[in-house]
């Protein structure tokens, strides 16, 4: 439990101010509506993002130390305060022509209206995270030094016609599908939003490369000291796995791609901006918590088709993202679809294990 000593701490600091928060705007009930909505919208942001935590303990497991804690200590703070209160609050400025603060002022005395230039910006913010996880899936699903192939045969000649160019043709035909099915008057806009995420994708697979190339690749060695490796890929996929501030900007950038589908899903339960910021803010340091444990516990060694299972969750979440442009799509079933991929890739391992464990 001790890497979940700072989750409750916070836990007990936010549920306090969610007390207090309601208790100033309607007395007791307030007070106890608050603290029920907080948590539940804890629990759900802790749902919507396991997936999440576990590809960034894929990532995180092979950076040194420094890189490990600017992102457990930075990036928690971004993905809090940042991705969850102030990227919304940006949105809704940019459609409104309106500055910061009375937006602020706007979200919390007219809630109402906050919330529906929120979600009427949902299509480009779909478009936008859509065509990112759908790029981090299929990057990794085209990896060719991936040894292990979760759906067998099947995965592996996909994987072995596939590559980064055929990943961002895909991802643009399914911007392009996207924007077929949107409304007529934001079909530029969610165009725009899509290529941004494609951009952003590769923008940042361009610093990474630029800033480590000709830098050997580090990791840990049996002493715990860093040495070199031999890679010369200059690949997102392989140039954010030793930490680097190309690695550091994809997964907040990643994290913001999840955590906005968490705030439009808040909003269908709660207007009130302060609690789901406090009730997303408590689900983000569970998944902070949950990244930390799977690295130290190296439990991606130990259950080898995780991994795969929460990238294929990402995949799901990338079709809905973009599929929501036009349909409603229940949060239950974003959540519940990305679950099912983690359970099943965690029997898939055990069976796995099993299986060579008999052989040995």
């Amino acid at each position: 439990m001790k890497h979940f000593r700072i989750s409750f701490l916070v836990t007990f600091i936010l549920m306090a101010v969610s007390g207090w928060w309601g208790y100033t705007h309607g007395g007791t009930s307030g007070m106890l509506q608050a603290l029920w909505i907080t948590g539940v919208l804890g629990i759900m942001e802790v749902s919507l993002s396991f997936d999440n935590a576990v590809v960034n303990a894929s990532v995180l497991r092979h950076w040194n130390e420094f890189w490990q804690k600017l992102f457990l200590t930075v990036g928690i703070l971004v993905a809090v305060f940042g991705m969850r209160l102030l990227f919304p609050l940006v949105i809704v400025s940019v459609a409104t022509g309106l500055g910061l603060m009375d937006v602020w002022t706007m979200a919390t005395t007219t809630p109402d209206i906050y919330a529906r230039h929120l979600t009427d910006n949902h299509a480009q913010v779909a478009a936008f995270g859509g065509a990112f996880l759908l790029l981090v899936f299929l990057n990794f699903l085209f990896d060719d030094e991936k040894e292990l192939h979760w759906l067998g045969w099947a995965e592996e000649k996909v994987n072995a016609l596939g590559t980064e160019s055929l990943a961002v043709l895909i991802t643009m035909g399914a911007v392009a599908a996207c924007v077929a099915m949107g409304p007529a008057d934001e079909k530029y806009s969610v165009l725009a939003a899509g290529i941004v995420g494609i951009a952003v994708y590769l923008g940042v697979n361009w610093i990474s490369g630029l800033l480590e190339e000709g830098e050997p690749d580090l990791q840990d060695d049996e002493d715990g000291a860093v040495a070199p490796v031999k890679n010369g890929n200059g690949e997102l996929v392989k140039n954010v796995a030793r930490g680097s501030i190309g690695g550091f900007l994809y997964l907040e950038v990643l994290d913001a791609s999840f955590s906005f589908d968490g705030v439009i899903g808040a909003f269908a339960i709660t207007n009130d901006v302060v609690i789901i910021m406090l009730g997303l803010a408590i689900g983000a340091m569970f998944v902070r918590s949950m990244t930390v444990f799977l690295v130290h516990k190296g439990t991606l060694d130990e259950f080898v088709y995780l991994e795969h299972g929460a990238h294929y969750a990402i995949g799901i979440l990338a079709l809905i993202m973009l599929g929501s442009v036009k349909y409603h799509i229940p949060e239950w079933f974003t959540g519940l679809s990305g679950v099912a991929f983690i359970l099943v890739s965690l029997w898939s391992s055990l069976r796995y294990r099993k299986r060579h464990a008999a052989h040995a």
